[in-house]
């Protein structure tokens, strides 16, 4: 085609965008074999990831059923023994560290929404070429009713894995068992296998697409076009399933002969192989075709429930994936006005209190409420009586006193810890102290006559418990100033020259 000056027109090209996005889903596993060499804790260099990858999504796609998908542990196991194939040399432990760097990368663990981006082109309708970004996944982790994790592959994982992207799946898996059925015909057991596998896979991809809509259909019946489009897919779904079990079945029963019939062991192993395969896809058929029989059963039930169970609730906003990553990707200027009308949208409308003549006008005229002069009746409350606990008795009290009035001698204070031993050293030792610093001022008010002093020996403590810088103690006679001047009036004497 092209335009009035002779020029070519850029026209739409679907093809071209869904072989960028077949191309982007192999992505991922040719970026873990550029990446291996970045590990530190092993000599990854030896293994070929994508193998290990594309073997990993194989495990987790045979594993899984209709509803049902395959455990980390299985899975884990499962894959650790193929790695050990790639290099039996190197340690179990390395081999389980492998797997689970694989299986992690898969899931994509390092992205919040667990998927994968990938630019492409695309021309627009109007002829414009636009820059898009394609989300996909490879594995999912999903919980069951009861909680538990459980692992499914996805279904451009499965498009990965079987390289046939953006291929009719009916269309694919009826070829598939027309060229398996030629090949064992031929004898080409080997190449028979190979394309039972892919047949396999395309019956799993081929339930994962009703699913897909008996999913949608719980969530939300309106989502989901219940009129024309899912009845047609569920009546070409019932014919193809019992063609493909009936097809499947004859395969089945001819290689079961051509099993027994076998005498050479390579042979007869391929043929059993290929036998498990094919009762396989028959059980697979066999189960999606009980939910398709009772898929309607669901639209109904799901109708019923929906219709009493409210409006339903839009889906909260992704502020990582919906705000700020495509704001990282516009200039500053686009940026900043994004920014600006989603917090002002998000905050909501301000009510702001404005006066109302007819209301206020009562509100002044309106009467004081008359005060009571009592609040009210006051609760007794109930006191309990605290009982003083003394941390010493009286008798120590007048024990120490007694050992402490020095009226007419000098005593050291590890002489005078000696003689309490029997009483109570702590008491005596913390008389002593006080008397170290003596409040002459208070004895005098109180109208005591003498008072301990005690001073500094050069002499080390080291008694009853009690160490550091031993004490001088003596009792001191205290004078009045006021009547120092009237001998008369002063009491005698009766502590020496201690003064």
């Amino acid at each position: 085609m092209r335009d009035e000056t002779g020029e070519p027109v850029v026209t739409v090209d679907e093809g071209l965008s869904r072989r960028a996005k077949a191309l982007a889903c192999t992505a991922p596993l040719h970026e873990l074999d550029a990446h291996k060499g970045m590990i530190e804790w092993a000599e990854a260099k030896t293994y070929l990831m994508a193998e290990i990858a594309l073997y990993t999504i194989d495990q987790v796609a045979i594993t899984m059923d209709f509803d049902t998908g395959a455990g980390h542990q299985h899975i884990q196991e499962r894959v650790q023994r193929f790695v050990a194939r790639q290099a039996p040399q190197r340690p179990d432990q390395e081999h389980a560290r492998i797997t689970a760097w694989v299986l992690g990368s898969l899931i994509n663990l390092g992205d919040v929404d667990r998927a994968f981006r990938r630019p492409y082109g695309a021309v627009d309708s109007d002829g414009v070429y636009r820059v898009r970004t394609f989300d996909f996944k490879l594995i999912e982790e999903r919980r069951d009713e009861a909680g538990k994790l459980y692992l499914r592959a996805s279904h451009e994982a499965l498009n990965v894995l079987v390289g046939a992207l953006d291929t009719d799946v009916e269309s694919a898996q009826v070829a598939a068992e027309v060229k398996l059925d030629n090949l064992i015909r031929r004898g080409r057991l080997v190449d028979a296998k190979q394309v039972a596998e892919q047949a396999r896979i395309r019956t799993i991809q081929y339930g994962g697409l009703i699913r897909v809509q008996l999913e949608a259909t719980k969530r939300n019946v309106q989502a989901v076009d219940w009129r024309e489009k899912v009845p047609d897919l569920l009546d070409d779904a019932l014919a193809h399933v019992e063609e493909r079990v009936k097809a499947e079945r004859a395969i089945a029963k001819y290689m079961a002969e051509a099993r027994d019939e076998a005498e050479e062991p390579v042979r007869k192993s391929r043929a059993a192989e290929l036998v498990d395969i094919v009762e396989d896809c028959v059980r697979r058929h066999i189960k999606l075709h009980s939910h398709l029989i009772g898929a309607r059963d669901l639209f109904q039930e799901q109708q019923d429930r929906q219709q009493f169970s409210g409006t339903p609730q839009r889906q909260t906003l992704d502020l990582y994936g919906h705000l700020l990553m495509p704001a990282l990707d516009l200039p500053v200027a686009d940026a900043s006005g994004l920014a600006d009308l989603y917090f002002t949208e998000s905050s909501g409308p301000v009510v702001r209190d404005l006066p109302d003549l007819a209301a206020l006008v009562p509100l002044l005229l309106r009467p004081a409420p008359e005060r009571t002069r009592f609040a009210g009746e006051v609760p007794e409350p109930d006191l309990e009586t605290l009982q003083e606990r003394k941390r010493f008795t009286d008798h120590q009290w007048v024990l120490a006193n007694a050992l402490l009035e020095l009226p007419d001698e000098v005593r050291t204070l590890s002489g005078l810890l000696d003689e309490a031993a029997a009483l109570d050293p702590e008491l005596v030792a913390l008389l002593a102290l006080q008397a170290y610093g003596p409040q002459t001022g208070t004895a005098l008010r109180r109208g005591d006559d003498r008072v301990l002093l005690a001073v500094h020996a050069d002499a080390d403590l080291d008694s009853q418990g009690f160490e550091g810088d031993d004490l001088l103690l003596a009792t001191a006679r205290l004078v009045d100033p006021a009547t120092a001047d009237h001998p008369a009036q002063t009491p005698k004497n009766t502590g020496g020259d201690n003064r």
